[in-house]
């Protein structure tokens, strides 16, 4: 499919740069060049065509969806599910979160939603199964979905209800949420949009993940990583998870790094604890929530999603060994 940038990329790097296709500078540029074009061809076609999916669930629906469902764990199930394509960033964390108590959604089931929203990305599932193949695009979605489900419901099950900000339920939206249906050509016009922002937003980001990964492709010696980082290391899950906190990026943009590391050898268990580390417990995020969390509560949701996400990453160590 894109033999034509492999080909456009040899051609700039070897033929009117001249490097040797040996060398590291020439493999990282080559690496740098083509997965830039690649990616951003997919994102442009993935957006666009999720931007139309996610036209048929705006936020307004997908409170009157999880407001009606009675049953807490279905309730889970269902919010992790509509997580996936209903558009949540670190930015709407706080109007969404509101949304839902003033709704009445219980706080277990609300958290499934925050935590899937950013974790399972559309965008990165499809370049997943682009990159790796159907299995690991699978493993990813069960794999983030089942943790947005358990940890919003040992969340409800502590209620910790006392530990959001009292403004938070004394705030009442006037009037009642009226879902406005648009028409096709409405849809392909967000959709583009859609394209648009999201590609303005995270085109930096995503060069630097490239960058690196073509650095890492280039100039990382075959088998150094895995050593450090591979299935025999029985501290590489907790370290992943750790260094994947602090950088601030979504799952399409941290996907060229996880893409090298997995060719270098680094076992893929770990390489998904790193990849949800960065999506659903980056510190942004963390400093948008404290608006309407307590530190007790934000502490503990830190605490059981990076419990959790290093258990998913033993676990498919293991599967997949």
């Amino acid at each position: 499919m894109f033999i034509w940038a492999y080909k456009l990329a040899d051609l700039i790097v070897y033929n009117l740069f001249g490097l040797p296709q040996n060398s590291k500078l020439g493999q990282a540029l080559h690496f740098f060049i083509y997965d830039s074009i690649k990616i951003f061809v997919l994102l442009t076609v993935i957006i666009y065509v999720i931007g139309i999916i996610r036209s048929f669930f705006p936020p307004e629906k997908t409170k009157k969806i999880l407001s009606r469902e009675k049953n807490l764990y279905i309730g889970n199930v269902l919010a992790a599910l509509l997580g996936i394509v209903t558009p949540f960033c670190s930015c709407s964390a706080v109007p969404m979160f509101i949304g839902f108590v003033e709704a009445g959604i219980p706080l277990g089931v609300t958290f499934s939603f925050l935590i899937s929203s950013p974790m399972v990305n559309e965008v990165a599932l499809v370049l997943l199964w682009g990159m790796f193949g159907f299995k690991i695009a699978l493993i990813y979605i069960i794999t983030g979905v089942t943790v947005a489900v358990i940890a919003g419901i040992i969340i409800g099950k502590l209620n910790l209800e006392k530990y959001v900000e009292e403004y938070v339920y004394q705030i009442h939206l006037d009037g009642e949420d009226r879902i406005y249906v648009p028409t096709w050509r409405e849809r392909s016009l967000m959709a583009w949009s859609n394209v648009k922002d999201i590609l303005r937003r995270i085109w930096p980001y995503v060069l630097v993940a490239i960058a690196i990964g073509g650095f890492i492709h280039g100039y990382v010696p075959e088998g150094l990583l895995a050593k450090y980082a591979g299935k025999d290391n029985p501290f590489a899950v907790p370290v992943a998870v750790l260094f994947g906190i602090p950088l601030y990026s979504n799952a399409a943009g941290v996907i060229p790094i996880v893409k090298v590391l997995v060719d270098k050898g680094v076992a893929m268990g770990t390489v998904l604890s790193f990849m949800m580390a960065v999506t659903a417990l980056s510190l942004p995020e963390m400093i948008i929530l404290r608006r309407v969390l307590k530190p007790q509560l934000l502490g503990i949701f830190v605490g059981i999603m990076a419990v959790t996400i290093i258990f998913v990453g033993y676990l498919f160590n293991f599967i997949l060994a």
